[in-house]
């Protein structure tokens, strides 16, 4: 074993503070804001001021919290790691072999030779601030060990007295719910088989009141797109912590002799205030490699102006009329292969549907790419309709358990792509579509849970290896066609993780284009995601999901604030409509290169009838703010609106941005420009127009020092 006792990780303001002096699994002293330098006395120091006390009616030897909690070292929480071996062995007890540190990545070995496991922890501090952990477990015995779950955890200090996470359904993802970390467990369990619309897709412990501006908060993230658990726990002795894992079915962690298993990467994230928690995902993000380069086409796609009633004639009105608002990308939607006049039929069949198409998809790929766009395809791969050719042929490709077949969802079931013929199926499929046609993207949709997800040829649970096996899928497609984009698309936004977003280069924010719902699911898929990676179209003027009818100019507007696109007949808009839609395409690409790398910001208020949300440039240069009133206010005006995430420092010119399409209701006092330096825009802000409800403008902030 390593001489190495405390170890200090450092980065973006962050001090992570690691006892790895053993014998036992590392715990965590320190997680939060930047402590400075600590000398190697400094660290002693702080490991024996955060000693345990000794309660009298406890342990003789109370031991902090481990990453991977022992109900052998006297956690009574939700231990890290269940299971047994034929119920022998089921409480491990782990002692530290080596420790190993480079730069910011911190590796540590385990065994626990009486149970015949071994445990390897990597904890990583990334260049933006957030914890990465994940565990490698290895079943050294001489029988199977059945694992049961394999959770990670990191401590949150006393000060964190609320929790926030989320909430949702199709066509109404990622509501916020806020409530006191008392003592006890609060635990989120997701057992779709896909990340879900009710995925908290972060749980958040903070100091009490915390906004997006204000307040200290931890928060976690568990980078899985199959079930998942995140929890939030606080025991009697006072320690509490956050945490989360892949929640594995019954059978799915049975190891046999030298097995291992991996646990999905759990991210931890600090900083004082919602804004800054963002900030580090963002700045995570798009630091990767695979991260989208180029400027994010706009997009139409064909889903609300077609649905399945797909005519050659039709679809090549549709991309002129495209091409000439300035769209850059057309998406075919559903429809286009082999029985598919409707969703009872045909997934599954791959094949380009001969009675609609008789020359294949040819003459509209090459229209598309005539008129300068790049052309994409819908597709649902990890999905059958029993009305199929392939579910007739290999019934037992179906996703079930036992002699039954599972409810269906959609008129679909889960092809098993954990069957390697299944899987061989699919990739041939999709990479012979990939190579005859021109197609730069792909719409990769997974449209129902999954229910009694079991392999029908060995009886097993197969959700893991169906997550895995899409993993795969997918970046063979990509290793085999290079440049291709794909995006994850699951009845909206039902499966937005940063495992599925290793691979892909977009989620679809939602199925509701209505751009009132909109506010909110974009506003808090933010929290992980940066705009350029969440799909947010113009529908519609009557928005097919709610009824609701909106100004072109607010969908437009919130819109904006994404990876713009059309989803829309504009074939049959006016000449007036698809002039003002021509005007936001143009101020979207001119606004692009600032939406696209900024940094993202939200103003905290009391009122629910406005919101205000924005992105500034990294170097404070510049920003774009959207006003956005949701409902007729209860007094005249807003009142004056502050502007969060400038340079204080800075002298900024304010202006209204004259957008395409009618204007506000009334205008401000300042009808010319004001000028005001940063801090004075963040303390008193400025006063704005009174606008209808479902109403929005654009303020324009730029530095002029």
């Amino acid at each position: 074993m390593s001489n190495i006792e405390v170890l200090q990780l450092r980065a973006a303001g962050v001090s992570l503070v690691l006892d790895c002096s053993g014998p036992a699994l590392p715990s965590v002293l320190h997680w939060g804001a930047d402590l400075g330098e600590l000398s190697e006395r400094a660290l002693l120091e702080l490991r024996r001021g955060a000693g345990a006390v000794q309660d009298g009616n406890g342990l003789d030897e109370n031991r902090p919290i481990a990453i991977v909690p022992e109900y052998s070292a006297g956690w009574f929480g939700l231990p890290g790691l269940s299971g047994h071996r034929d119920g022998q062995d089921f409480s491990a007890s782990f002692r530290i072999t080596s420790v190993a540190q480079t730069d910011n990545t911190v590796v540590v070995d385990a065994a626990d030779t009486e149970a015949g496991l071994t445990i390897r922890l990597t904890i990583e501090l990334t260049d933006s601030g957030l914890v990465r952990v994940k565990a490698d477990l290895t079943n050294t015995g001489a029988t199977p060990y059945t694992l049961d779950g394999l959770v990670l955890a990191l401590p949150v200090p006393t000060e964190a007295t609320e929790l926030l996470d989320l909430t949702g359904r199709h066509i109404g993802e990622r509501h916020p719910q806020r409530h006191a970390f008392t003592q006890g467990a609060h635990v989120r369990d997701n057992r779709r088989g896909r990340t879900g619309a009710d995925a908290t897709l972060l749980l958040l412990a903070g100091t009490e009141g915390f906004g997006f501006q204000d307040g200290e908060i931890w928060a976690v993230h568990t980078a899985w797109s199959g079930n998942h658990r995140s929890y939030a726990e606080r025991g009697m002795s006072g320690y509490a912590v956050i945490g989360g894992g892949e929640l594995l079915l019954p059978g799915e962690g049975r190891l046999a002799p030298e097995g291992t298993y991996s646990t999905p990467w759990l991210y931890g994230t600090y900083g004082v205030g919602l804004d800054r928690i963002s900030t580090r995902f963002h700045e995570h993000l798009r630091a990767r490699e695979n991260h989208p380069q180029t400027d994010r086409p706009v997009v139409l796609n064909t889903w609300e102006a077609v649905y399945f009633d797909l005519d050659l004639d039709k679809l090549k009105g549709l991309a002129n009329a495209a091409a000439e608002v300035g769209a850059e990308r057309f998406v075919l939607d559903d429809g286009w292969f082999r029985g598919r006049r409707d969703d009872h039929a045909g997934l599954g069949d791959w094949y380009v549907d001969e009675g609609i198409w008789p020359k294949g998809l040819h003459p509209l790929v090459d229209h598309v790419r005539g008129l300068g766009l790049q052309f994409g395809l819908w597709v649902e791969p990890e999905m059958v309709n029993p009305d199929s050719d392939l579910a007739r042929e290999h019934p037992d490709w179906i996703l079930a358990t036992g002699n039954r077949v599972p409810p269906t969802a959609r008129h679909q079931q889960g092809l098993n792509l954990g069957v390697p013929a299944a899987y061989d199926y699919i990739l041939e499929r999709l990479d012979s579509l990939l190579t005859e046609y021109d197609i730069a993207y792909l719409k990769w949709d997974h449209n129902r849970d999954f229910v009694d997800g079991g392999n029908q040829l060995t009886g097993t649970a197969g959700i893991h290896e169906q997550t895995l096996a899409v993993y795969r899928l997918i970046d063979e497609l990509k290793r085999r066609h290079p440049g291709l984009e794909i995006e994850s698309c699951s009845s909206g936004g039902a499966r937005v993780d940063l495992g599925i977003l290793e691979r892909t280069d977009r989620v679809w924010g939602s199925d509701s284009n209505d751009a009132l719902e909109r506010q909110t699911i974009q506003r808090y898929t933010q929290l992980l995601l940066p705009p350029e990676l969440i799909g947010c179209h113009v529908g519609p003027p009557k928005a097919h999901t709610t009824g609701r009818t909106q100004a072109l100019s607010f969908r437009a507007i919130t819109a904006l604030f994404g990876h713009f696109g059309i989803e829309w007949d504009i074939t049959l808009a006016s000449e007036e409509e698809r002039a003002e839609l021509a005007g936001w395409v143009a101020l979207h690409k001119e606004l692009r290169p600032l939406l696209h790398t900024g940094r993202v910001v939200r103003a905290d208020r009391g009122p629910n009838d406005f919101l205000l949300h924005g992105v500034v440039a990294q170097d404070a240069s510049r920003a774009v703010y959207a006003a956005v009133q949701l409902t007729q206010s209860v007094t005249s005006a807003v009142g004056r609106v502050r502007l969060p995430g400038l340079d204080p420092q800075r002298t900024y010119r304010v202006t209204r941005i004259v957008t395409p399409g009618p204007q506000p209701r009334s205008l401000p006092a300042w009808t010319e420009p004001v000028e005001l330096n940063g801090a004075a825009l963040a303390a008193a802000g400025v006063q704005l127009p009174v606008q209808w409800p479902e109403h929005a403008l654009l303020l324009d902030v730029t530095a002029i020092d």
